[in-house]
């Protein structure tokens, strides 16, 4: 949370370009006896090892290791795919000023597998994109994901929007193919 706080004053303060240092994530999280233990040494933005070792699993789930471009802000774990199972919710910049934001979610299917979800780029969805320009900030809800960034009007300068903020919810649903992705559900302005 102070990171987030953090963050949120240097939007406020117009600092946006500064060098935003996020500490090393070495952390176990459980509900009950299952859960995650999430180790990422945030040292740089174009190349993190990552380390994600499943604690309480059957013995068919295995650890994910990979090389992450970007750094992790925070970890938390919900039941995204409401299972009754809890799931892994990183929160990611891939730049070095923390503007350019994504969350990577890694789910329990009945605890002996892990299956990947990664948020869909707001860029890429027309009913939300207007007026987008980062400085994403991420949290979870009772497993809803909520999505809040400020809204650029066409002659804002970088460090002072004025079109207010847009949240945006998603949750997690079934894919083509056997996997999960995060849907939008309802996104709303406010100023």
């Amino acid at each position: 949370m102070k990171r987030f706080l953090f963050f949120a004053s240097l939007l406020a303060s117009g600092a946006v370009h500064a060098q935003v240092i996020f500490p090393k994530i070495d952390s176990t999280m459980k509900i009950g006896k299952v859960g995650y233990r999430v180790d990422c040494r945030n040292k740089s933005y174009t190349a993190n090892p990552l380390s994600i070792k499943p604690v309480g699993f059957e013995s068919g789930a295995r650890d994910i290791s990979f090389t992450l471009k970007g750094r992790v802000s925070g970890a938390q774990i919900d039941d995204l795919n409401r299972d009754g199972n809890p799931d892994l919710v990183l929160f990611i910049y891939a730049d070095s000023n923390a503007s350019s934001g994504t969350v990577y979610a890694f789910l329990s299917e009945g605890n002996k597998e892990i299956m990947p979800c990664v948020l869909p780029d707001v860029s890429m969805n027309p009913k939300i994109r207007t007026g987008y320009k980062g400085h994403d900030q991420f949290s979870m809800m009772e497993g809803t994901l909520v999505q809040r960034f400020p809204v650029y009007n066409a002659a804002d300068s970088a460090d002072k929007p004025t079109g207010g903020n847009r949240t945006v919810l998603y949750q997690v649903a079934k894919g083509e193919g056997g996997g999960y992705k995060f849907n939008m559900i309802k996104s709303y302005d406010a100023k």
